[in-house]
C-alpha cells in the first residue's frame, strides 16, 4: 500500500505578492509552500536578488530559496496599463503582501483604502522597517539598520565580553523573523475572514519585530539590575574546537556537575544556590574548562548527551548537510532553476493531515505574463500592446 497524497492546507487561495528581497518573499514562499498560488509581481528590472550569487547559468540560488513554486508576472506599476493589470488581478485574489516603502503603492492607487474597495475579502499585508504609520515611517530601511535601530545589536554586544564595538551584520534576522510573522498575521486574518466575510489591511513593522526579541533587555531597561557577571550562555573550550552548554536550570546544572565528575559543585556554596552560582558564573567555567579542554568536543558532547544536558558543538552550516536528523525530517528540499538544481531548507514545521514543504521549481522573471494575464481576462493583442510600451515584460 502507498500512503494517500496529502493535500497542501492552502490549496485554492490565490496570492499577489509584490515584494523583493528577503522579508516579504519569504513570507509569500511561506504561504506557496503550503499551496498558495502564489503569483510573483516584479518591476521589468526584476527582483534585485536575481543577480545575487551563487549563479549557475545566471540563474541564483539566493533568489531562489526565496520564490521557489511561485509565478511570475513582469509589470511597469509607473504606468497606467500596469497598474490596471494589478487592478484586474486583485479582483480575484485572497492575499496581497508587498514591501515597498509606505506610501509607495498608494501613489500607483493600489493602496488598501483603493484595493479593499475593488475587493472587500482582500488581505492585504504591507511589511516595512517602521510600521505604515509615524514619524519614522517613510524612512528607507533594510535589515542592518534595523537591527541597530531596534537595540538589539547593542543588547547583544553586552553578552560579548572586553567587546566595545558592534558586530558586523551578515545574518538578516529582521528579514526572516518579520516575513514569518506577516505569514502568522495572514493566517490569522484569514480565519477572521471565514467569520466575517471580510478582509483587512496588516501593518507588520520590522523594527518592532526585532524589539520583541529583547525580552529581557525590555524589563532591565525599565527596572534595571545590578550587573550579574559573566554571561550565562557561551563557548566552552575543548581539545579541538568549542561546545556550547545551555545550563538554563537546578536540574541541567546538577547535571552538568555529574557528566564532568564534579558532583562536589551541587552543594559548593558558590554554586549551590542560583543567585551566588550567577554571581560565580566565571569560577565555574573556569573549572569546567579543566575537564573539557583535555577531551574532544565529540567525547565532551557524549558526556553531555549521557545525563541530559542541553549541549552542542558548533558546527558550519555545511556541515548540517549530512546531518542525520535533518536528513530523518527531510529538512532540506531539491529545487530546480535554469541553472540546475540545489537544496532549500523546508518549513520547520510538520503536519499530519497536510503537505507542507517547498514547491521544486522557480520561474524565470515574466515566464508567467501572457498566462496571468489572459487569465485576467486580457486578449492576445491586449498583452502585446502592454508588451510594446514596456507595461508589461514577459521571460
Amino acid at each position: 500500500m502507498t500512503d494517500t497524497p496529502k493535500a497542501r492546507p492552502l490549496e485554492g487561495i490565490r496570492v499577489l505578492d509584490l515584494t523583493t528581497t528577503i522579508a516579504g518573499p519569504y513570507c509569500s514562499r511561506l504561504l506557496a509552500d503550503m499551496g498558495a498560488a502564489v503569483i510573483k509581481v516584479e518591476g521589468p528590472e526584476g527582483d534585485m536578488t536575481r543577480e545575487r550569487p551563487p549563479l549557475r547559468e545566471g540563474a541564483s540560488t539566493s533568489y531562489g530559496q526565496l520564490n521557489a513554486g511561485k509565478r511570475s508576472i513582469a509589470l511597469d506599476l509607473k504606468q497606467p496599463a500596469g497598474q490596471e493589470a494589478m487592478r484586474r488581478l486583485v479582483a480575484d485574489a485572497d492575499i496581497l503582501v508587498e514591501n515597498y516603502r509606505p506610501g509607495i503603492m498608494a501613489r500607483f492607487g493600489l493602496g488598501y483604502d483603493a484595493l479593499s474597495q475593488l475587493n472587500p475579502r482582500l488581505i492585504y499585508c504591507a511589511i516595512s522597517g517602521y510600521g505604515q504609520t509615524g514619524p519614522s515611517s517613510t524612512l528607507a530601511a533594510y535589515a542592518p539598520a534595523i537591527h541597530a535601530a531596534s537595540g538589539y545589536e547593542l543588547a547583544h554586544l553586552a553578552y560579548q565580553e572586553g567587546r566595545l564595538r558592534p558586530d558586523n551584520c551578515g545574518i538578516y534576522t529582521a528579514d526572516v523573523l518579520s516575513g514569518t510573522y506577516a505569514f502568522g498575521a495572514i493566517m490569522t486574518a484569514m480565519v477572521q475572514r471565514y467569520t466575517t466575510g471580510v478582509g483587512q489591511m496588516i501593518d507588520v513593522s520590522m523594527l518592532e519585530t526585532m524589539l520583541g526579541l529583547t525580552l529581557t533587555e525590555v524589563q532591565l531597561g525599565q527596572f534595571p539590575q545590578p550587573p550579574s557577571g559573566k554571561p550565562l550562555f557561551g563557548p566552552v573550550a575543548t581539545s579541538d574546537g568549542f561546545i556550547m552548554p545551555a545550563i538554563a536550570s537546578e536540574r541541567t546544572f546538577q547535571n552538568l556537575a555529574r557528566a564532568v565528575g564534579r558532583e562536589d559543585w551541587i552543594n559548593d556554596p558558590r554554586f549551590r544556590v542560583y543567585l551566588d552560582r550567577r554571581a560565580n558564573w566565571g569560577a565555574l567555567i573556569d573549572e569546567l574548562e579543566l575537564w573539557t579542554a583535555k577531551r574532544t568536543s565529540v567525547e565532551c558532547q557524549a558526556a553531555m548527551d549521557a545525563t541530559g544536558v542541553p549541549c552542542s558543538p558548533y558546527r558550519r552550516v555545511a556541515d548540517l548537510f549530512d546531518d542525520a536528523q535533518l536528513a530523518h525530517r527531510d529538512a532540506f528540499a531539491e529545487v530546480h532553476d535554469a541553472g540546475g538544481t540545489f537544496r532549500v531548507v523546508n518549513p520547520p514545521f510538520r503536519m499530519s493531515a497536510a503537505t507542507t514543504s517547498v514547491n521544486n521549481y522557480v520561474t524565470g522573471l515574466g515566464e508567467n505574463t501572457r498566462d496571468v494575464l489572459s487569465e485576467a481576462g486580457y486578449g492576445a493583442d491586449a498583452i502585446d500592446a502592454m508588451i510594446q510600451t514596456g507595461a508589461a515584460r514577459v521571460g
